[in-house]
């Protein structure tokens, strides 16, 4: 796993584990080791970084007020990813009223491949599932997106 994704400076608002007092040692370990792919697939859908920060400090808000429901549920990492979708989804909603949200699951598999630069194991670390369910999904995206035109 590697944070080529994640430019080397972060803005002052950058979400840090520490941002959640009193949580415990593996909520901070969740937040270190998701925060740069999840800054990373917001800066895909808020230009301002500072913007982009924000929105993933407010998932991570609403993740930390469920953590102990989340931790004892079938798949912590797909619940956390469906929180961030929908914090971004909300605030582009606002932001930006008539513009580009969040679509399809297949699609944020192709943004976090194609844009944001994950490898297969990398997403399905990030989304909850296996790599093999992404390669699959990955290429069926891929041959439903429409063709280019020349």
């Amino acid at each position: 796993m590697t944070d080529r994704h994640v430019q080397a400076e972060e803005p002052a608002a950058a979400t840090r584990a520490g941002d959640f007092p009193g949580m415990p040692v593996e909520f901070g370990a969740f937040c270190e080791l998701h925060r740069p792919r999840y800054l990373s697939y917001a800066r895909v859908w808020f230009a301002d970084p500072d913007q982009a920060s924000a929105v993933v400090r407010r998932a991570l808000g609403s993740l930390a007020a469920v953590w102990s429901e989340v931790l004892v549920g079938p798949n912590p990492t797909a619940a956390a990813w469906e929180i961030l979708r929908t914090t971004i989804t909300e605030q582009r909603a606002r932001s930006v009223p008539t513009g580009l949200r969040p679509g399809p699951a297949d699609e944020d598999l192709a943004i976090l491949h194609y844009v944001v630069g994950l490898a297969t194991p990398e997403i399905a670390d990030v989304i909850g599932t296996d790599a093999a369910s992404i390669t699959g999904r990955l290429r069926h995206a891929r041959r439903s997106a429409p063709a280019e035109e020349v």
